[in-house]
């Protein structure tokens, strides 16, 4: 059973036993902690005044694990949209970027051959919806929608949530992140398909990745290559800075599923003028304009 499901199960009996459920999340900006297979975890939320029972939207931080600032950030899609925002705090002790940024996959990402896959129930995404479960079950709405956008570092660990994580997610919103997992089995892992086992990498692997629901939304500004730009020779691979490593991938993604006729539901979003600012990014008036709530 996988984590999502594991703590489905200790919540709800919980529950039955005590017959209470974890208190909703207030109106305006809260913050509380749970407990996911003995993990803490800080969420720091937003609710509008008005909520009307709006889609959940996580909100993933970048490398400065700023979750209180992202929260802030995403309140002007909230308060227009009508999400309920949640803001995990992944900090960097627990969460490094082996787990954080590429997923939790694969702890030695330098071992020759087929990489050695931690197991499923412990990759990072299956977090992620364990904690979209616990804001269902304390909203009473087990099937409350949900989306995922993140920025920077938060936008790595969704391109590979995207390729590996069975979810049911309306839309995964990526933003300027330093690198892509490519649709490549050429490009080894984390930034492409190669040194996975065959489960994670065949054509059925890249085919279900190129289907998800991943709109990629770019600064054109962002082309500086500032200290926290990953330059490892796989990195620079994909392109320069962040805006040209976005629309390098795009096309890449696009071409394969042209080549081989598979369907296609990335989209990508230029944003002028914006560069490696989530606050800038989550609140212009494209963004705001582009995100859709069904």
């Amino acid at each position: 059973m996988n984590i999502r499901l594991r703590l489905a199960a200790l919540l709800i009996c919980a529950a039955s036993a005590t017959g209470a459920r974890a208190e909703p999340i207030p109106d305006g900006s809260s913050q509380r902690s749970v407990s996911i297979d003995g993990e803490t975890i800080e969420l720091h939320t937003y609710k509008p005044l008005q909520y009307a029972g709006g889609p959940i939207l996580l909100v993933l931080h970048g490398l400065g694990t700023n979750a209180p600032g992202y929260r802030d950030y995403a309140i002007p899609l909230a308060d227009q949209k009508g999400f309920l925002i949640i803001a995990p705090l992944f900090d960097r002790k627990r969460f490094p970027v082996w787990r954080y940024q590429t997923g939790g996959l694969v702890r030695d990402q330098r071992a020759a051959g087929e990489f050695r896959i931690e197991p499923e129930a412990q990759w990072t995404g299956q977090l992620f919806l364990a904690i979209i479960e616990t804001v269902r079950l304390s909203e009473g709405r087990p099937d409350l929608a949900y989306s995922l956008i993140g920025h920077s570092a938060g936008g790595q660990t969704l391109s590979r949530f995207a390729a590996f994580v069975p979810h049911q997610a309306r839309h995964i919103f990526i933003a300027n992140p330093s690198t892509w997992l490519l649709p490549s089995r050429e490009e080894r892992f984390p930034f492409g398909f190669g040194g996975l086992p065959p489960a994670l990498s065949d054509d059925a692997a890249l085919r279900h990745y190129l289907a998800q629901p991943v709109t990629m939304l770019l600064g054109t500004a962002d082309i500086k290559r500032d200290g926290d730009l990953n330059v490892s020779p796989g990195a620079e691979r994909q392109g320069e800075n962040r805006f040209e490593r976005g629309k390098n991938a795009f096309r890449a993604a696009q071409q394969l599923a042209r080549n081989r006729g598979w369907t296609f539901n990335w989209r990508l979003i230029e944003v002028a003028d914006v560069g490696h600012s989530a606050r800038r990014m989550f609140g212009s008036a494209v963004v705001l304009t582009a995100l859709p709530v069904d």
